[in-house]
């Protein structure tokens, strides 16, 4: 299969994939949760990568959470005709890719300042609530206060000499 053919969705049982031999990927309990939660509420929508062995190659956080939901079975995708290596260097892709890219702090900012007025459960959005005051604080700040009007002036001692 070319590498640019979509690759069609299955479902497998979770009790049928099998974690990667060396997964150098850590999930602490706390974010395992937070993917529960997110998919308690958004539903599981980004499925398990795994091979021909059904051996999870990307998404072990997410079978972790499965199995702290009880689901029966999962979406996968199956990454057939790739080398071992070729395995091993996505499964290492898949998890760095993403760390490697930043935030536009204003909009991340608008963004989350906008879910919380609508009294959306901002926390499913994996920040915790000390990064939220934190990135409305900063962005607070950074915002430059507007230019003085004439009127809003105190007058100086050369302005009010007679």
């Amino acid at each position: 299969m070319h590498p640019s053919t979509p690759r069609p969705l299955e479902h497998r049982a979770v009790s049928s994939l099998h974690p990667a031999r060396r997964n150098p990927r850590t999930h602490s309990r706390k974010q395992i949760r937070q993917i529960a939660d997110s998919i308690q509420r958004f539903g599981f929508t980004s499925p398990i990568l795994i091979d021909d062995e059904d051996r999870v190659l990307a998404g072990h956080g997410r079978v972790a959470a499965a199995k702290l939901l009880d689901l029966a079975s999962v979406p996968v995708i199956r990454l057939s005709g790739l080398s071992k290596e070729e395995q091993r260097a996505y499964a290492l892709a898949d998890n760095k890719l993403a760390l490697n890219a930043g935030w536009d702090q204003e909009l991340l900012a608008v963004e989350l300042q906008e879910l919380i007025d609508v009294g959306f459960e901002v926390e499913l959005t994996g920040f915790s609530l000390a990064e939220i005051d934190f990135t409305l604080d900063a962005e607070g700040s950074a915002q430059p206060e507007e230019p003085e009007k004439p009127a809003d002036r105190h007058p100086t001692m050369q302005q009010t000499a007679i």
